[in-house]
């Protein structure tokens, strides 16, 4: 197959790091793939790293006279058959060119509720939950052209732990992310709060990071939360967790549970769209109400109090993992939905 993937996504992120999986998998398994991203050097090395030659664009606003006319032409010498929008800029670019007449079928891949306006020009949107695509659907998308194809993560299991900065035999909490309000780890400061001798571990950096480390003062944290900042070992950090949580207040999908199902361990999530579709509560982690630190600090004090069980919980995820998420089924579903869509 003949597939262009462009992205005009940020630096940092979930969707950019799932687009680089893609590409580089999809390459891998000996498609015809073309990768076209925003200027981001370590991106355009790590796809590099990996065997493709992408393509750097600017990728910018209403004023960006560059981009158009040099995505149509790499377009035109690739010939795809397919061509993958990522993000509002890419699907706005991408659709300029596509109204002109070219001859492959426009994709516009979500990860959010994003405002649709942007991939007017679509002959297909895909969602990564069945929940995205009937919110697209019910913002007058025609259902025959949504589609639901989910994400794939990184397949952790058996990596040497990270040194956790936590003090020997302290409980083991771990919360990866950008420190974003959305991501609700003022709401996991409360309940770490109700959490004598656990110790946390906040990867991510963001706007929150000085907002978050007055809280964790204003609440006697000192010495019980370390702030990591910006980690590429996701791998090495879950592995030598004991408990994942993920307290967002707003999360599509949520990669990070998918990840911590990779590495076989117990995950407690606030009740976000996305972590309620991945998670059978009770079953393959534990679901509390977002906003609650009482519920959410409950939760993982009970996983804490039984081992058993947060190791049922773990076994569970990992088998969904393997089942739904590892790279084999997921690239199987995109290469299904690639040829549904292409132009016949």
């Amino acid at each position: 197959m003949r597939i262009a993937h462009v992205m005009a996504g940020a630096a940092m992120g979930g969707a950019e790091a799932f687009y680089e999986r893609l590409v580089l998998a999809q390459h891998a398994a000996g498609e015809e793939v073309l990768a076209v991203i925003r200027r981001e050097a370590g991106r355009a090395q790590r796809l590099r790293d990996g065997g493709l030659q992408p393509v750097e664009l600017p990728m910018g606003g209403y004023f960006d006279l560059v981009t158009r006319p040099r995505l149509g032409r790499v377009l035109a010498a690739h010939a795809p058959r397919v061509v993958v929008a990522w993000a509002n800029r890419a699907g706005r670019h991408a659709g300029a060119v596509k109204r002109r007449g070219a001859p492959w079928a426009l994709v516009g891949r979500l990860g959010g509720y994003y405002d649709l306006k942007y991939y007017r020009h679509c002959d297909h949107l895909v969602g990564n939950t069945r929940d995205l695509r009937d919110w697209i659907i019910g913002q007058g998308w025609p259902a025959a052209r949504t589609h639901f194809v989910p994400n794939f993560a990184h397949d952790f299991a058996g990596l040497a732990p990270a040194a956790l900065p936590a003090p020997a035999g302290a409980p083991r909490l771990l919360a990866l992310g950008r420190l974003h309000a959305n991501k609700g780890f003022d709401v996991l400061l409360r309940a770490l709060a109700r959490l004598p001798g656990a110790h946390l571990s906040l990867a991510g950096e963001g706007p929150e990071r000085a907002a978050l480390e007055g809280l964790a003062a204003e609440l006697g944290l000192a010495g019980r939360v370390a702030f990591l900042g910006w980690r590429r070992d996701t791998g090495a950090l879950l592995n030598a967790c004991d408990i994942f949580v993920c307290p967002s207040r707003h999360e599509p999908l949520g990669n990070v549970v998918l990840e911590a199902w990779s590495a076989a361990r117990p995950v407690v999530a606030a009740a976000a769209q996305g972590p309620v579709e991945l998670i059978r509560d009770g079953e393959t982690g534990l679901l509390v109400p977002k906003e609650d630190p009482v519920a959410l600090a409950a939760a993982i004090a009970g996983l804490l109090d039984a081992p058993a069980r947060a190791a049922g919980l773990a076994a569970a995820g990992r088998a969904e993992f393997a089942r739904d998420h590892a790279a084999a089924p997921v690239l199987a579903r995109w290469r299904e939905f690639i040829q549904a869509v292409e132009p016949r």
